[in-house]
């Protein structure tokens, strides 16, 4: 009995723990952005636009960066980068933005997703 209440409080705990965020874990997962985007402020826009900011921010809306035409289209209709938007756009890119010019194909692995988003979180808002 007691070994079934165990099991059963550690599946139902097995869920939150692969959604928990590891800012510095998804440091290093930002690595693999760096190549295309910068995240700190006043940072140049790359092959992306600079990230600093991209919080609750609405998509396209970076100073001096040629966006897409599909990812213009998607800002018009009012596309934010939010929590949830972002995640989409991270796990598939062109699932969000089709034809969207971003080569990047997604990240695949939910931990690492997590814990890049926590990193967007802190490092776009900070004063850096």
């Amino acid at each position: 009995m007691r070994f079934t209440i165990m099991a059963a409080a550690l599946l139902a705990f097995a869920p939150w723990q692969a959604k928990a965020q590891d800012v510095a874990a998804g440091q290093r997962v930002f690595n693999q952005c760096r190549a295309c985007h910068t995240i700190n402020a006043g940072g140049r826009n790359g092959v992306g636009p600079n990230l600093h900011g991209v919080w609750d921010r609405a998509a396209g809306a970076v100073e001096g960066f040629r966006y897409s035409a599909p990812m213009r289209e998607r800002a018009a209709a009012g596309l934010v980068w939010n929590e949830e938007n972002l995640l989409a756009y991270i796990t598939d890119p062109k699932a969000v933005v089709p034809r969207g010019s971003m080569s990047y194909v997604g990240l695949r692995n939910e931990q690492q997703r997590n814990d890049l988003m926590a990193y967007l979180r802190e490092a776009s808002t900070a004063a850096n």
